[in-house]
């Protein structure tokens, strides 16, 4: 062996140009290697983008960059979590009114319709909300002139008070009740699709590279049969429908402090959301069926399977990168973007708005138009129990209410007699 101060003293290719030429040739010709790395990343976006669209037989989420590794994680779930759905994302709580009952929610559909409430809760609730935060601000800026103080350098409120919005499950649409709407979203990942069917194809055209196209198609087919199994209804609408004839009234609110509180009446039409905020997973015993996990393993090979067979590709892989990178652009659009409730499974209409900048007159003006409702918010706002002069108004507003109830109890079965006497004679 060569004494080692001899291998220093060699002479040795000395390039700058070496490392310019290598990244000019990855860029003009990605290695296979850069197309299945990409196809571990993102995940995460994949189980999101599933869980806004599935529900039905077509779930259109396209292909892209994350597909494996979802694959992979999804197995887990399906075995080890006895689930598919992803939980709640967005923290509320769901209020039975009629025993005053709170539930944290683990549902994503309920999760979800709070999160986006601000986008599609109409423009009633926006101008009372608006007309809230300027009476705030009105009485910041008189406070600040009693205080000799320059109003103008008062900030315009982010928040005031309490707006409650009534809301009922829509008759007319009793059809969409837990079903997937076929909004902007559901339409964005056919569009998709076809287009990166239509990328893939070029190289085919051109060059007579079947292979890009093949993978493409492949894994698009791999995407809808996962997103197509009734697992995903049954676990995102994990709950009783409320049958004819019965009443339900609820409330969902972020909790404490929070700008909006929405009462959802359910009569004789809607959805049990007791059972639906529990959450499939909060289940003690969720149902997932022996073939949905056979299937997800099933899956979890193909995937890995399409993910060997893509690192074979090595010439025109811009273009199964281009149909990878357009997918994750859809993905996350689908994963993020707001959806109205009806998009969701809960079909709800509009009835009224009531709202005040004290959040304790809010809930005395809702439970003189709405019996039990305003104490039913008492709870969650009022953690700390009101004060005795507060107490006593709404107690005397709820005795108030219940006599009225036997006023109209009494005239009914006056009149019920009448018309008996009337039929008698």
């Amino acid at each position: 062996m060569a004494p080692f101060y001899k291998h220093l003293l060699q002479s040795r290719d000395f390039d700058l140009n070496a490392p310019s030429a290598a990244f000019e040739a990855q860029w003009v010709s990605p290695s296979n290697y850069a197309f299945t790395i990409l196809l571990l990343l993102g995940g995460d976006v994949v189980a999101r983008a599933l869980a806004q669209l599935s529900g039905g037989r077509i779930t259109p989420v396209a292909f892209s960059f994350g597909w494996v590794s979802y694959a992979t994680s999804g197995i887990n779930s399906a075995i080890g979590e006895n689930k598919l759905m992803p939980g709640a994302d967005t923290p509320c709580t769901v209020i039975n009114v009629d025993n005053g009952q709170s539930r944290s929610n683990g549902s994503w559909v309920l999760g979800r319709a709070m999160r986006d409430f601000e986008q599609w809760m109409g423009k009633p609730v926006e101008e009372k909300v608006v007309e809230l935060k300027d009476s705030k601000w009105q009485f910041d800026k008189d406070q600040a002139k009693k205080q000799d103080k320059d109003p103008d350098k008062v900030e315009y409120p982010s928040h005031s008070g309490l707006v409650v919005s009534f809301w009922t499950f829509d008759q007319d649409k009793k059809s969409q009740l837990q079903k997937p709407g076929m909004d902007i979203l559901f339409w964005s990942g056919i569009v998709v699709a076809l287009v990166q069917l239509g990328v893939a194809a070029i190289p085919f055209g051109i060059y007579g590279n079947w292979g890009v196209f093949l993978v493409t198609a492949a894994a698009i087919l791999l995407c809808f049969l996962t997103g197509a199994q009734d697992q995903w209804r049954r676990e995102k609408w994990a709950c009783r429908q409320i049958e004819p004839g019965k009443k339900r009234t609820y409330i969902l609110t972020r909790g404490n402090g929070a700008q909006h509180a929405m009462v959802i009446k359910c009569d004789g039409c809607g959805l049990n959301l007791e059972d639906l905020c529990t959450g499939f997973d909060n289940l003690d015993s969720p149902s997932i069926s022996l073939t949905t996990r056979l299937l997800m393993v099933g899956f979890g090979v193909m995937w890995v399977v399409l993910l060997i067979t893509s690192s074979a590709l090595t010439d025109q892989s811009w273009f199964l990168i281009a149909v990878g990178g357009i997918g994750m652009l859809q993905n996350m659009f689908v994963a993020g973007w707001s959806r109205k409730p009806e998009a969701l499974g809960l079909p709800l209409k509009f009835e009224t708005v009531m709202g005040h900048p004290k959040v304790f007159k809010t809930v005395t003006d809702v439970e003189r138009t709405y019996p039990k409702v305003g104490r039913a918010l008492v709870g969650t706002f009022f953690p700390g129990g009101l004060r005795d002069n507060e107490e006593k108004e709404l107690k005397t507003i709820e005795e108030e209410a219940q006599e009225r109830k036997q006023h109209e109890k009494k005239v009914k079965e006056a009149g019920n007699h009448s018309e008996v006497k009337s039929a008698l004679l």
